[in-house]
């Protein structure tokens, strides 16, 4: 089983933007991710630690403006805290390892899969195709990815 773990090398690899929204709680743009229109198949990891997040067979169109997923891969991987802040009571998600800020979660995704929205943005995220994932270490989420044609 891979290691995961935040390091200052990770950190000072960031882009400016993947900071601010990993390290510093931000938010993208409504719109404006990477992967909010992302149709491969693929594995989504934490962009810091490397650890898996979400499978692209749990990804689905929301309209929200950000990439939203059913379900994390592995949730042991995704800690849920009370957030409080912007005068309003949500649940955030974070990376447990990387200790990233993913996003939110929400009560109001497809009834059918559990009826659970991972909110999340994409400055947090580093997506790895399908075809990728065995080499890059990957290859026991390969069951969790679907083929898209």
């Amino acid at each position: 089983m891979t290691q995961y773990s935040k390091s200052d090398d990770a950190i000072a690899r960031l882009t400016p933007e993947q900071y601010r929204v990993t390290q510093q709680n931000g938010t993208e743009r409504p719109g404006t991710g990477a992967y909010n229109d992302n149709k491969q198949s693929g594995l989504y990891v934490d962009v810091v630690s490397g650890e898996p997040l979400f499978a692209s067979a749990a990804k689905y169109e929301s309209g929200c403006g950000w990439p939203s997923f059913v379900k994390p891969v592995v949730p042991d991987n995704v800690v849920e805290l009370r957030d409080e802040t912007h005068g309003m009571v949500r649940v955030e998600v974070r990376s447990k390892h990387g200790d990233s800020h993913l996003g939110h979660v929400f009560p109001d995704g497809p009834r059918e899969t559990g009826g659970l929205r991972y909110c999340i943005n994409s400055a947090s995220l580093r997506f790895i195709p399908k075809s990728e994932m065995e080499t890059e270490g990957y290859g026991e989420y390969l069951n969790q990815v679907e083929d898209l044609t």
